[in-house]
């Protein structure tokens, strides 16, 4: 009786116009190779925030996979980045 424990990204998504990415974990138990468990876990990536001083600070994605940091680098360009800046500046009470 061999238990193994997978987890991996099965899902990848990339949902609005600033290209936030959407990322499903699938963590999976299996005794000799049937599962027994499967579990998610989502969450949600955004190309930046800003500082105090409204100045954009880009996502770390150092810890991503590899596969989530190609699909940022190939779609958080400087126009989406800058498209989000204004976004969040824009959304910031008076």
């Amino acid at each position: 009786m061999a238990l193994t424990k997978t987890v991996a990204d099965d899902k990848i998504e990339i949902v609005s116009s600033f290209k936030h990415i959407q990322i499903r974990t699938a963590t999976t138990v299996k005794e000799d190779g049937n599962a027994l468990s499967t579990s998610f876990h989502r969450k949600s990536l955004q190309c930046g925030s800003l500082d105090s001083s409204d100045n954009f600070v880009a996502t770390d994605i150092s810890g991503e996979s590899a596969e989530v940091q190609s699909i940022a680098n190939t779609v958080w360009t400087q126009a989406v980045k800058d498209a989000w800046k204004a976004e969040l500046i824009a959304r910031k009470p008076s």
